[in-house]
This record gives structure tokens, sequence and C-alpha cells, in this order.
């Protein structure tokens, strides 16, 4: 029996293949997934207001670093929600704690992203007046 990775096709082709695959989960999740685009509206608020604010490169990166994760986990929870309905097309408790965390994680690292923005502009703010 071969092994998986032994099956898989490699090259540039691949390689190329994968942003075309990521670009498609990533357009799926902003076309059908409501928090995607509020996670996007809000980094577009974030960059205006870094720009405005004249922010640090140290806040560029803690704001970039954060972007990416509260992102990432938004990805990843609606990976595991579609998994969880594919597997279990019907209510059961324990597919709703899947759920249930995985966006739970989500709201974690948005509330943590909200207080270091808040750390980050609210002084600049303050500072205008």
């Amino acid at each position: 029996m071969e092994s998986k990775g032994r099956r898989k096709r490699l090259g540039f082709q691949r390689f190329l293949d994968s942003f075309k695959y990521s670009y498609a989960g990533l357009r799926y999740a902003y076309l059908n997934e409501q928090s995607m685009l509020i996670h996007l509206l809000a980094t577009i608020v974030v960059i205006i207001g870094g720009i405005l604010l004249k922010i640090s490169v140290t806040e560029w990166l803690i704001c970039i670093v954060l972007f990416g994760f509260v992102m990432g986990a938004e990805l990843l929870n609606t990976a595991i929600e579609a998994t969880v309905d594919m597997a279990m097309p019907d209510i059961h408790p324990l597919a709703k704690i899947a759920k249930d965390t995985a966006s739970a994680a989500v709201g974690v690292l948005s509330l943590a992203a909200l207080a270091v923005g808040i750390i980050i502009f609210l002084p600049k703010i303050l500072a205008l007046f």
C-alpha cells in the first residue's frame, strides 16, 4: 500500500494550485460568513485609523499579527463547522460543542484584539482632544 505522501503530486503546479485552493477558501468565507465580513471591515477601520494616527512600526506589526490570528481563527471555525455539518447532519450535543467552542475561540481572539486595539489607539485618540 502506497503512503499518502507518495501519492501526492509534487512540483511547481501543485505549489501554484495551493494558492488557488487558499483563495477559493477565502472567497467562500467572505461570501458566506458574515463574521468574515465584519472582521474585514474592522481591519479596514484599523488600517485607516493607523494611517491617520501614525501608529509606530511595532504597533503596525502587532495589528497585522492580530488580523492574521482573528481571520485565521475564523477560517478554522468555518472549516470545523463545515466538517461537523458533513459528518453529523442531524443535531447532536457533541456537534454543538464542537461548533460552539470553535466559535468561542474566534470570540476570545477578537476580544483580545479589541483590547490591544484600545491600548494602541485610545491614547492617540485622547491626545487629539
